[in-house]
């Protein structure tokens, strides 16, 4: 087991690269991060797989929205686990479940069988369990290695209490990685005050559209949204973050 885990979620193959130059040892690569994250193309994971030399999960989500899926939609993330596997992925970050708020066994069986030799992520579709316990306990009997979580609340601080009491129940037999709002100073709040030491972060940061025409009277999406700010992961806040670990490992 590794010391630390800092994992970024990236988007493009821009941001992957500056998470390596940062430090981080793992991506969550996904599309659309700016509504959560949906499942990557393979273009984006065999190009980003080209230019970086840390591990790649890949999340697997067929749409932004709840963790119930249709048939179509579960026949399309079990396709997804078989491309990605073939492709060279290192793990798959995946979640199904029921209408009542539990964790759905048997389409979770089903996408781990697939995904055989891979690393199992359950991304915060567990923060949208109705016991987060139970799904804990669950995760583990269907053999998932690691659980992302904000403690079911929008942020990692806001949800500190239940993550941490999420990894003493883990223990060694599941890795609880931190993720939603993690940046340095987070990563420093929860490294002194509880056993976390796995963190996920974005490091992102916005930068404005090289564009020289911008028509403001159209949106191509959800109104709120600027057609002419991107997303980008800064290697400086994966950096600063990596310090922060790494002054507590060699203390």
């Amino acid at each position: 087991m590794e010391k630390y885990i800092l994992e970024c979620c990236v988007d493009s193959v821009e941001s992957a690269i500056e998470a390596e130059k940062g430090g981080a040892n793992r991506l969550e690569l996904c599309a659309n991060l700016i509504i959560g994250g949906t499942s990557p193309s393979l273009a984006l994971f065999k190009k980003v797989k080209e230019k970086i030399n840390i591990k790649i999960n890949v999340l697997l989500r067929p749409r932004f929205g709840d963790f119930l899926y249709s048939d179509y939609e579960f026949e399309i993330l079990k396709e997804e686990v078989k491309q990605f596997k073939e492709a060279g992925a290192d793990g798959v970050v995946i979640g199904c479940l029921r209408s009542d708020g539990t964790i759905d066994s048997s389409k979770m069986e089903e996408l781990i069988a697939l995904a055989e030799g891979m690393h199992i992520t359950m991304h915060r579709a567990f923060d949208m369990t109705e016991n987060p316990y139970e799904a804990l306990r669950e995760a583990k009997r269907l053999g998932v290695n690691t659980i992302l979580t904000s403690g079911q609340r929008n942020t990692a601080l806001e949800g500190k209490e239940l993550i941490k009491a999420l990894i003493e129940e883990a223990g060694d037999d599941l890795e609880i990685l931190v993720g939603s709002g993690v940046n340095a100073e987070v990563i420093k709040e929860f490294i002194y005050e509880s056993n976390a030491w796995a963190f996920h972060m974005s490091g992102k940061e916005t930068l404005i559209s090289k564009m020289d025409y911008k028509n403001s009277k159209v949106s191509m999406g959800l109104p709120m949204m600027s057609e002419y700010e991107i997303w980008k992961t800064d290697y400086k806040k994966v950096q600063a973050a990596k310090a922060v670990i790494d002054k507590v490992i060699n203390m």
